[in-house]
């Protein structure tokens, strides 16, 4: 339960209620509530726990312990769009941001001709530790609210072209018959997909079969994204 992974993971850091409430900006009252399990962190509250607790939204949520980071990590760093004509760090490389390229975290949306928009910093060494090179990066925004709590609308996320084949439970970025989304895949028996939101109650699973899946391409793996809170 999620109430029980909340009060486990504070008292893994050695933190107390009104230590967390006070980093994000709340009351010792509702810390207790959501560890009571009376009701749950939401939207940017849940962003801002999970910060708190120094791990990853989907850990508080589904109890994955293979999505929770290392205690020191940052599990969505922070960015500035920049212009072409800004020197980079010794330590930077740039990643186009597609500003008018949305992948669809909903339905989907058609796809339209990307256009190269501002850039986004990204340190050499965060990339490496991901396994991504730049050249294979790009930034994309997330449109829809079938990925909420984890993915809100609007959210940025970075998207590794190198990385087509699905583990199942990952986020990816696909293009389904002329649709840009994002969504979690598994692999199905027979050689079918699984596509799944984070808003189950909205948007359940969707299953495609073996013919269905020719419509499918995987552009990437989500490696990174980005909320605002």
């Amino acid at each position: 339960m999620m109430n029980e992974r909340i009060k486990q993971r504070r008292k893994e850091l050695g933190l107390t209620q009104p230590s967390i409430a006070k980093t994000i900006g709340l009351t010792k009252a509702t810390i207790s509530l959501w560890e009571s399990g009376s009701t749950s962190p939401k939207g940017e509250n849940l962003h801002a726990l999970a910060k708190a607790l120094r791990c990853a939204p989907e850990f508080l949520l589904f109890g994955n312990d293979s999505i929770k980071p290392e205690p020191n990590a940052e599990w969505a760093g922070g960015f500035e769009t920049w212009g072409s004509n800004s020197p980079l760090g010794d330590d930077e490389v740039e990643i186009p941001f597609y500003m008018e390229v949305e992948l669809a975290a909903g339905d989907g949306i058609i796809d339209c001709r990307e256009y190269q928009g501002p850039k986004l910093r990204f340190a050499k060494s965060t990339l490496k530790r991901q396994g991504v090179t730049s050249d294979h990066a790009a930034c994309v925004k997330v449109n829809g609210n079938s990925m909420e709590p984890v993915l809100p609308n609007g959210s940025t996320v970075g998207v590794d072209t190198a990385h087509t084949d699905i583990v199942d439970g990952k986020m990816y970025a696909i293009n389904h018959d002329g649709m840009l989304r994002v969504k979690m895949l598994y692999k199905l028996p027979g050689g079918g997909l699984r596509l799944r939101s984070y808003n189950l109650d909205e948007y359940p699973d969707e299953r495609l079969d073996a013919e269905e899946l020719k419509q499918v391409k995987v552009i990437g793996k989500v490696f990174w994204y980005s909320v605002l809170v």
